[in-house]
C-alpha cells in the first residue's frame, strides 16, 4: 500500500508540483540559509522506509507551507546529487531528518513520521518559543493552561532575559514559556525581574508547593536544569507527549487518569501515590499515567486482569521493568518501592518460552535468552525483529533462512530473529515497524546499528563481510578464488 501511495504521489508531484523542496550539493548551502525554519530529510531512493515516509512527508509539506509562519520541508538525495551534503552532515542511515534554523542544524528530528505528527511537531518549532504577554487577563489565561509554564518577568533587557529566551528555544517542544515586561502584569502577579515556574492547577496538592521562583545565575544551563528538576513535582502526569522528560528510575502508577471528565477521581488516586512518593523523593521519581493512553505498554506487562484499577511499574536507567504483583494500596505500594530499592524485585521480562531445540541456522531469540544470544561478547549478531502477521516479514523469511544457511559454519557470526510482539528487547533496539533488523557486533552491544540496506541475500552477505569483527569467508569465496587463479594460469 505504501509503495502504491508513493507511486501515486510521485506522479501527482510531476503533474501538479511538489511542496517538498529538493536541494542538491550545488544549492543546499545558499537555499537553506534563506529558510527561517526547515525540516530536512536525507534519503536514498531505494530505501523502503523513505518510500513509506514520502506520502506523509508530502502531505505535511503542503500543510506546513500554509502555516504562519511557514515551515519548509526539504529533501536531499544522498546517493545522487546531494551526496556531499549528506556526508557533511554525518548521515549514515536513511531516512535521517534534521531541523534547521536559519541555515544551521538545530537538532536531530526524533518526532513522529506520519503527516499529522510531523505537522504538530514542526508547528511547535515555528514562531516565538516564548509567548510575550501584554496584559493581566492574558497572563491569567496562560497560568490557567493545562500544562506547567515557565514565566519570565523582566523590567528591562538583561542577561537573565536573554538566557531565559535561549532556554525557551532549546526546550520549546517539551515545555511552555511566556514572558512580560508590562508593569501591570508584574504587579498583579507579584514578581519583577524573576523567573517563575507554575505547575498546572490540576496538580495542586497539600503535599508540595506549586509555584517555584528561580534563584540561580543568568545561565541557560542553570535555567534549564531548574525546569527539568521541578517541572513534574513529586508525582507528575505522564502522557505520550511528555514521556521522555521523566527521569529514571521512575515509578509509574497506571490507572484511568482523566482530568477532563473526572479530575476529582483522578486526584483521589494521585494523592495516594503522593503519600508514598514524599517518603522516597530522593531515591525515586514518580508519575501517574492513563492506561488507555499507554495501551501498548499495558500489553507489554503480560497477562493482566482487564478490570484492574491500578497497575504499578518501575523503569530503571537500563530500560528494565519491575512490576508490582499485589493489588494497589498505599501500604502495598510503599512495600513494593522499598523492596525495589533494596534489590528484592526481579525485572519483568515479557517472553515466550525458550525453544527446546534452537540448533537451526537462524537462532530463535525470546525475551529470556536475549542476553545469552544477542549480547554474547564472542559473537557478531544480525537480528530481525518481526511480527507474525507482517507481510514484508513473510516475504523476507525464505531469504533470511537462506542467509542463515550460508553463514551457519561461520563461527563468530549469528543470524537470529525475534517475534517483537511477544517478547521484550532492550531499549536500544527501537522497533517502530516490521521487519526491523539490527547488527550487534562483539564490541558494540550497547550501540547496535540499524540495518538500512537491501533485502536480498547478497545484500546481507556484503554487509556482514564489511561489518564483521573477524574476516568472513564463505565456501563460494574459495571457489571464486580458485577459479580466478585458474584463469590466470590459462592466460
Amino acid at each position: 500500500m505504501a509503495a502504491i501511495s508513493f507511486i501515486i504521489l510521485a506522479f501527482l508531484g510531476v503533474v501538479y508540483g511538489s511542496d517538498v523542496i529538493e536541494l542538491t550539493d550545488s544549492n543546499f548551502g545558499s537555499r537553506i540559509k534563506s529558510m527561517d525554519l526547515a525540516l530536512v530529510e536525507f534519503f536514498a531512493p531505494w530505501c523502503g522506509h523513505c518510500k513509506r515516509l514520502a506520502p506523509e512527508y508530502e502531505q505535511a509539506a503542503t500543510s506546513l507551507k500554509k502555516n504562519d509562519p511557514p515551515v519548509s520541508l526539504v529533501k536531499v538525495d544522498c546517493v545522487g546529487e546531494g551526496k556531499d551534503t549528506c556526508g557533511k552532515h554525518g548521515v549514515s542511515g536513511y531516512p535521517t531528518l534534521k531541523v534547521f534554523r536559519n541555515g544551521e542544524v538545530q537538532k536531530d528530528y526524533d518526532g513522529p513520521r506520519e503527516a499529522k505528527g510531523i505537522v504538530s511537531t514542526m508547528k511547535k518549532q515555528a514562531g516565538p518559543s516564548s509567548k510575550e504577554v501584554a496584559d493581566v487577563e492574558t497572563m491569567e489565561k496562560v497560568l490557567a493552561g493545562f500544562d506547567a509554564v515557565l514565566v519570565g518577568y523582566f523590567t528591562s533587557d538583561s542577561d537573565m532575559k536573554s538566557e531565559f529566551l535561549k532556554s525557551a528555544d532549546a526546550l520549546r517542544e517539551k515545555y511552555r514559556f511566556a514572558h512580560t515586561s508590562e508593569e501591570a502584569v508584574m504587579d498583579a502577579q507579584g514578581h519583577k525581574d524573576e523567573i517563575v515556574l507554575y505547575r498546572p492547577n490540576r496538580l495542586k496538592s497539600k503535599f508540595e508547593e506549586s509555584v517555584f521562583v528561580y534563584s540561580g545565575s543568568a545561565s541557560r544551563s542553570s535555567i534549564e536544569r531548574f525546569v527539568e528538576e521541578n517541572i513534574h513535582g513529586l508525582v507528575g502526569h505522564m502522557t505520550p507527549d511528555n514521556e521522555d522528560s521523566f527521569k529514571k528510575p521512575l515509578a509509574i502508577v497506571y490507572f484511568n487518569v482523566d482530568y477532563t471528565l473526572n479530575p476529582k477521581g483522578t486526584n483521589y488516586w494521585r494523592n495516594r501515590v503522593l503519600k508514598v512518593a514524599k517518603d522516597f523523593k530522593e531515591k525515586l521519581n514518580f508519575a501517574i499515567a492513563s492506561k488507555s493512553e499507554f495501551a501498548r505498554e499495558m500489553e507489554s506487562f503480560g497477562d493482566r486482569e482487564k478490570d484492574e484499577d491500578v497497575l504499578v511499574a518501575v523503569k530503571n536507567y537500563a530500560g528494565s521493568k519491575f512490576v508490582m504483583a499485589e493489588k494497589f494500596s498505599v501500604d502495598n505500594f510503599k512495600q513494593f518501592v522499598t523492596d525495589y530499592l533494596d534489590g528484592k524485585v526481579e525485572a519483568f521480562i515479557k517472553s515466550e518460552d525458550v525453544p527446546s531445540d534452537n540448533d537451526g541456522p537462524v537462532k530463535v531469540v525470546v525475551g529470556k535468552n536475549f542476553d545469552e544470544i544477542v549480547n554474547n561478547p564472542e559473537k557478531d549478531v544480525l537480528i530481525e525483529f518481526y511480527a507474525p502477521w507482517c507481510g514484508h516479514c513473510k516475504s523476507l523469511e525464505p531469504k533470511y533462512n537462506e542467509l542463515g544457511e550460508k553463514l551457519k559454519d561461520v563461527e563468530n557470526v549469528v543470524i537470529a530473529k525475534m517475534d517483537a510482539t511477544a517478547n521484550d528487547s532492550p531499549p536500544q533496539y527501537e522497533v517502530s515497524g516490521f521487519p526491523t533488523i539490527y547488527w550487534a557486533p562483539k564490541n558494540g552491544k550497547d550501540k547496535p546499528e540499524k540495518y538500512q540496506g537491501g533485502r536480498e541475500v547478497s545484500d546481507f552477505v556484503d554487509f556482514i563481510k564489511r561489518k564483521a569483527s573477524d574476516p568472513v569467508e564463505l565456501p563460494e569465496d574459495g571457489k571464486k578464488k580458485k577459479k580466478s587463479e585458474k584463469d590466470k594460469e590459462d592466460l
